[in-house]
């Protein structure tokens, strides 16, 4: 973890980054941008992939879910595969099984082929996130480069997404099976450019063997975990079966630490959480991408359904979010290095408060310049100071050996906060439908959600305020030795 009692590093001027480094960090951002990309693109399609395929509203549902539950469900496996069978390869593997499984998914016929290929794209997902991010954090050293290189690396995800939204709007007009088929020329030559490029890294040699209780139980645990909240707004929450299935989750995850506890090498080391900075940041992660993903949905119900925008319209409403991320990403480094993560989380917390709240303002015929676009660019400069800070936060600190680990973790929350939190705001806005689907009816049952979404976020914020002040006490601390030191220093000299 990011710490005041640390020596200062270096500063990343110092450091000249080669063509080699530039090119390895460029593959590992592809697969980034896609995994945020094919996120965002897939929605918009929806409606034209259930028209040709002749597809249920339900059906459609888990052309997203699937995805999600491959990704969410297998997270954890995937870090600590990439630490056990080596980065480099779990990577390039992943990453070849992404490729194969875009075309798939362009060419299907049928809703359970397209729904198969979108698991399988989540799963491959769920390898390359956990083993990119471990790359980067292995390969370039803790301080300076490393936040440089992170801020980059998570600019490229919200790169991604805000350019899938315009993308699909665009490709959707030709056929929906272009937003499925783009990611896969582009996996391609990440692929290809991997292979040359991506360090060599050996498999972990000492380790006690593989933990494959505990693969399996933390596998089944997640799936279940996931597929539970995503179904859970149809089948109902008091349902005996959600009750049920969140009872077996606890079983499954209860089983799953006794296990870890006793294991020689644990598939998590749960040593790792005893960590309040480790602790803040996977919470944080949830809270984080959780409201952001609440948000969106109903911004995009609420621009679409009742002002009648298109799909790029709404695309481009969201634009300066991303656009904000985009302008910032050769900075936010720099920012880290000066006023630490701790500060920067808190900071961008407060301004997705203020962003969420401000949207609460808006209307049947709202002004976008004067109510929309106010929300779009503090979430925007909030995303660009919170997602790098937390992944740099989980990281820090973390052994070699252990970064696939925490990866996966980190990753994991970020996918179960968002399917969590999604799922709860649903709830919240079918709970309060109108009888009469008025247009104003149903802007006032979108309001409940947006409070709740805002809520969210500050949950994040309390979430990290203890931060702050453990910082506040260790530079204390370390004022308090500088000053015993140059009093000693000051009686020496005396003395000669």
């Amino acid at each position: 973890m990011t710490s005041p009692l640390s020596p200062p590093a270096a500063p990343s001027s110092a450091v000249r980054w080669t063509p080699r480094l530039w090119g390895t960090l460029l593959v590992l951002c592809a697969a980034m941008f896609l995994d945020a990309l094919d996120v965002s693109m897939v929605g918009v399609a929806l409606p034209s992939i259930g028209s040709e395929l002749d597809l249920s509203t339900s059906t459609l549902q888990w052309i997203v879910s699937g995805y999600i539950l491959g990704y969410g469900g297998l997270l954890l496996l995937g870090g600590r595969t990439a630490d056990l069978l080596g980065r480099r390869q779990v990577f390039l593997v992943a990453l070849g099984v992404f490729a194969v499984a875009s075309l798939l998914g362009g060419l299907v016929d049928s809703g359970p082929l397209l729904i198969a290929s979108r698991f399988i794209k989540g799963l491959s997902a769920a390898f390359t996130a956990p083993a990119g991010l471990s790359i980067i954090t292995t390969t370039f050293a803790e301080g300076p480069l490393r936040n440089r290189a992170l801020s980059i690396y998570t600019t490229c995800a919200a790169t991604g997404f805000s350019m899938g939204l315009v993308l699909s709007g665009l490709l959707t007009e030709a056929s929906w099976r272009l937003t499925m088929l783009l990611p896969a020329p582009i996996a391609l030559i990440a692929l290809l450019a991997g292979l040359k490029l991506l360090p060599r890294s050996e498999r972990e040699k000492d380790h006690n063997g593989y933990d494959v209780p505990g693969a399996v139980l933390g596998t089944a645990s997640m799936l279940l975990l996931v597929f539970t909240v995503v179904q859970a707004p149809e089948a109902g929450w008091a349902s005996a079966r959600t009750l049920l299935s969140f009872l077996a989750v606890a079983v499954l995850l209860s089983v799953f630490v006794y296990v870890e506890r006793r294991s020689a090498g644990p598939l998590i080391r749960l040593g790792v959480l005893r960590s309040g900075n480790q602790i803040r940041a996977q919470l944080g992660a949830m809270a984080f991408f959780g409201s952001y993903v609440g948000f969106q949905f109903l911004v995009t119900l609420y621009m679409q359904s009742l002002l009648g925008w298109s799909a790029l319209h709404t695309a481009l409403a969201f634009l300066p979010a991303g656009a904000v991320v985009a302008v910032s990403s050769t900075k936010v480094g720099s920012i880290v290095d000066r006023f630490g993560t701790q500060r920067l989380i808190a900071t961008g917390f407060a301004l997705m408060v203020v962003g969420y709240a401000l949207f609460l303002r808006v209307s049947l015929d709202p002004g976008y310049a004067a109510v929309i676009l106010p929300s779009m660019v503090l979430i925007g400069a909030a995303c660009a100071l919170v997602f790098p800070s937390l992944n740099i936060q989980a990281t820090n600190g973390v052994e070699d050996h252990e970064q696939g680990m925490v990866s996966g973790l980190l990753n994991t929350s970020v996918q179960v906060g968002g399917a969590i939190f999604l799922a709860v705001v649903t709830a919240v806005v079918t709970a309060h439908a109108p009888a009469h689907a008025t247009p104003q009816a149903v802007l006032d049952s979108y309001r409940p959600g947006l409070i709740v979404v805002t809520f969210i976020a500050v949950a994040g914020l309390l979430i990290t305020l203890p931060g702050l002040r453990g910082r506040r006490a260790q530079e204390t601390l370390v004022v308090a030795k500088s000053t015993v030191k140059e009093a000693e220093a000051e009686r020496v000299a005396v003395r000669d």
